[in-house]
């Protein structure tokens, strides 16, 4: 029982610091003593309200829209309920200030980074990210700019993540490579309660002489299975031939048959030439007389 939890310690540590973090800013939302002094400028905050009422309705009543949500603090200390709207909302004015979050889902382009991948590559990779605000108070009490902070994470992780892979991976699994940068990213951003929806590799761009090389590299292969083919398709070809021959060989009358079929295309393309057959057993008597004389 010891070993197994000293083994699972280390796992379940990271998620109680994350379940404290939300605690923290959740639970902040109580607002706390504000102490006497709070109270006494809450206090004359209403008296301003009634003595210059109904003019301070108009310092008041704010509104946000139906994809924004309004962090209120209240003398430095989050005011109880979280993260207000959409619609009407009341402040205090004098002691209480205000933040608009937009919880639409954004996205942005990765700026191209140089990386050197695993199999030493230096290539030059953008993509594009799409996240959203899932908590408007985490995203406001623990990080200072949410979104200037997922754009630099972003960039960091897309160098870490293509520098583990050699170049053959980065162009053929891209998008394997998008999940594993999802899951870094959303893990990373979920203390700020920024939700990381999708990750996007756009491009992947190759050094000039590389290119070339690559280039030539797949001509010849082309051409070295170019060449295998017509290699085999000569060999098909010869042993039609040859079992043509064979048949042919067996009647005298094939021989004849096939003088005239060629006679035959050949008059159909209105051509004057005529070919006569040598029996090559006649050459071969004159050549022997010949040389017999000789």
């Amino acid at each position: 029982m010891t070993e197994n939890n000293y083994a699972v310690s280390p796992v379940i540590e990271p998620v109680k610091e994350q379940m404290h973090s939300v605690v923290r800013a959740d639970g902040a939302n109580d607002g706390g003593s504000v102490g006497c002094c709070g109270y006494i400028l809450w206090f004359l905050s209403l008296v301003v309200i009634a003595c210059t009422f109904p003019f301070s309705l108009c310092l008041c009543i704010k509104v946000v829209q139906e994809y924004e949500r309004a962090v209120i603090f209240r003398l430095g200390r989050l005011v109880k309920g979280g993260a207000k709207g959409p619609g009407l909302f009341f402040i205090m004015p004098c002691i209480d200030s205000y933040t608009k979050v937009d919880i639409r889902t954004v996205s942005f382009d990765v700026p191209p980074q140089e990386v050197l991948t695993k199999d030493s590559v230096t290539v030059a990779v953008d993509a594009v990210v799409y996240y959203r605000v899932q908590n408007a108070t985490m995203s406001i009490t623990n990080v200072e700019d949410a979104n200037r902070s997922t754009r630099l994470l972003a960039a960091t992780t897309l160098r870490n993540v293509l520098g583990t892979k050699n170049l053959s991976e980065i162009l053929s699994e891209r998008e394997s490579i998008s999940h594993v940068m999802q899951s870094s990213l959303d893990d990373a951003t979920d203390p700020w309660g920024v939700k990381v929806e999708r990750v996007e590799v756009k491009d992947v761009r190759l050094p000039v002489q590389l290119q070339r090389a690559m280039a030539a590299e797949a001509e010849a292969a082309r051409e070295a299975r170019a060449k295998v083919i017509a290699a085999e398709g000569e060999q098909k070809a010869s042993r039609a031939l040859k079992e043509a021959a064979d048949v042919i060989s067996e009647s005298p009358a094939a021989i004849q048959l096939r003088y005239l079929q060629t006679l035959n295309t050949i008059s159909a393309e209105k051509n004057s030439t005529i070919i006569f057959p040598l029996p090559i057993d006649l050459v071969q008597s004159l050549l022997g007389r010949q040389g017999s004389n000789l």
